[in-house]
């Protein structure tokens, strides 16, 4: 890989804030050779885990010291800081040839805000990594996390090949698919397959919790299934905060379509058309069945099963132990109410389908109920 960089000094990639994306992508190029990996944040006492836990190599608070001979600086800040993080680094003296990219889930905004500052030295190209997780912080960082997951780009007619290039072969580390697109058309695709449904999810449970002070009755029967399609409302609210009011235009109109897309619904159920509503049905799976199915996708997909378990002491210690020695990765596990015809149900969480589809092996070898 040209990186710019003699073959005596090794690439130097800055990470600005070592969170979860920040810290997965760090460790895809730590202790990789010829490559030194720095971290950065305000808060000394995250310089120090990052340094800690083994994500980089180096962390500092002083952005002018993490950026002083960077190749590459990733902007991991979110979405509501980019501008800001723009604005500074426009102030720092940069290496000639420095590749700035971000991460974050708009894209025009940071690319015509970064268009119209004079970056000394340095190029930016926007990015946004489709992945993701239910744990969020550097913690829960993983150099995997990337693996067949998409990774756009956002280059414009300004941006110089030769940066490009060089971008997307260190991209290529993380082992992620690269598609390359205008902001503006990544933003409103990104908004109906992401921001729309989280908008949805929010209002849908809001709507349900007014009607539950009346009645305690929808939250006792909105377990499991409805829990399940509405997960994406227990996301983080500032970070929705930034990214809907970021890309506001675009929510806006989709929520338009969605709401004459419910008229349309309405008008059907209040006429008596059953054959209407099976064809929104029948239209809607036919479209969701083709969706690839092993493709990481901007909203976080999540593999879970359910084990019937009997009610002995230690139980589910000894199904986490037995996952565990088969080094299954379980992510989370949860035990559900007993329901009347099985003494209790636990519910496991997976990181990857893979290990999902290893653990209803297993359990099924122990002789327990499973269900996906």
């Amino acid at each position: 890989m040209s990186n710019g960089a003699s073959d005596r000094d090794p690439v130097k990639v800055v990470i600005f804030g070592v969170g979860l994306i920040g810290g997965s992508l760090a460790l895809c190029y730590k202790g990789k050779p010829g490559f030194y990996v720095v971290g950065h944040s305000v808060n000394p006492k995250s310089v120090e885990k990052y340094v800690a836990l083994g994500v980089v190599d180096y962390a500092t608070t002083s952005l002018e010291e993490a950026a002083k001979d960077a190749d590459f600086i990733f902007v991991c800040v979110p979405v509501g800081m980019l501008d800001d993080y723009m604005e500074r680094l426009s102030r720092v003296a940069l290496k000639p040839g420095c590749i700035i990219t971000d991460v974050g889930s708009t894209k025009a905004s940071v690319v015509h805000h970064a268009s119209k500052l004079s970056l000394q030295g340095g190029v930016f190209i926007g990015g946004h990594p489709m992945a993701g997780g239910e744990r969020s912080g550097v913690e829960a960082a993983s150099s995997h996390l990337f693996e067949n997951a998409y990774y756009v780009l956002t280059p414009t007619a300004d941006t110089p090949p030769d940066a490009m290039e060089r971008l997307e072969q260190l991209i290529k580390m993380t082992k992620a698919h690269i598609v390359k697109v205008d902001a503006v058309e990544h933003d409103t695709i990104v908004g109906a397959i992401s921001h729309l449904p989280h908008v949805i999810a929010a209002a849908l449970v809001n709507q349900v919790a007014a009607y539950n002070e009346a009645n305690v009755l929808y939250a006792v029967l909105a377990a499991g299934g409805f829990r399940d399609i509405t997960r994406i409302a227990s996301s983080d609210p500032i970070m929705w905060r930034d990214i809907l009011l970021n890309n506001r235009e675009v929510v806006l109109k989709l929520i338009e379509d969605w709401q004459r897309e419910m008229s349309r619904f309405a008008g059907q159920i209040a006429a008596g058309d059953g054959a209407g509503v099976a064809e929104q049905f029948r239209t809607a799976g036919e479209f969701r069945n083709s969706l690839p199915e092993r493709r990481k996708g901007v909203i976080t997909s999540i593999y879970e099963c359910y084990v019937d378990v009997p009610d002995h002491p230690g139980i589910i210690g000894q199904i986490a132990t037995e996952l565990g020695d088969a080094k299954i990765n379980l992510s989370n596990l949860q035990i559900i109410e007993s329901r009347d015809d099985v003494p209790g149900v636990l519910r496991l969480s997976f990181r990857k389908e893979e290990d999902l589809d290893k653990a209803v092996v297993l359990l099924k070898l122990m002789n327990y109920t499973v269900h996906k």
